[in-house]
């Protein structure tokens, strides 16, 4: 099968429309020359009433995180966005529903397969971790600290998210040391054919 007919189906998928309150919008970016894999959790709500990926708050932060305007981030052969579940899973009592496990057991494996390019994969949240990083052992915060060790390939990130200001400021670290590696390795994996 093309990555054009399996990205079809992928925007048609409707595996979880019962259990979607809000519907099914499956929301991501591929195309198999992508350098760059944003590995996130799920869309948000503004997200999902839009159908871009990362067109909120969350978006914002992470593409001053990377060091990259709007004309890179939604450039499919610069970078691909692959939540982990394509559709916004609803609210519950903390914030957000976690991504829904029909999306990765029916899509991921195949897209992921298709990739030709890609040099770097940001591995954001714990439900991409564990997708992405099914070794790594450790909270969150002790994961995204160990970013070095994954590096050049893979970096954790925690989420862009408003919600996590707090951990933000505890983790002043992540500002100082992670961001400026992230900003340049982005910009190696951009420029370096």
């Amino acid at each position: 099968m093309s990555y054009k007919k399996l990205l079809a189906d992928v925007r048609q998928c409707t595996l979880c429309e019962q259990a979607l309150k809000h519907g099914v919008r499956p929301v991501l970016q591929f195309h198999p020359s992508a350098k760059i894999l944003i590995a996130g959790q799920a869309p948000g709500r503004k997200v999902h009433d839009t159908g871009v990926p990362f067109d909120d708050a969350s978006g914002k932060r992470l593409r001053e995180w990377l060091g990259v305007d709007e004309s890179i981030f939604y450039d499919v052969r610069q970078v691909a966005i692959l939540p982990m579940g394509f559709c916004y899973p609803g609210t519950g009592k903390s914030g957000d529903l976690p991504p829904r496990k029909e999306c990765a057991q029916a899509w991921r494996a195949s897209l992921m397969e298709r990739f030709v390019n890609l040099r770097l994969t940001l591995v954001i949240g714990q439900y991409a971790m564990a997708w992405h990083m099914p070794d790594v052992k450790g909270s969150l915060t002790e994961v995204v600290s160990d970013w070095q060790q994954h590096l050049p390939a893979q970096l954790p990130l925690p989420h862009p998210s408003p919600r996590n200001n707090i951990w933000l400021k505890k983790n002043a670290w992540f500002a100082e040391q992670t961001v400026p590696a992230l900003q340049a390795q982005v910009q190696t994996v951009l420029h370096d054919d």
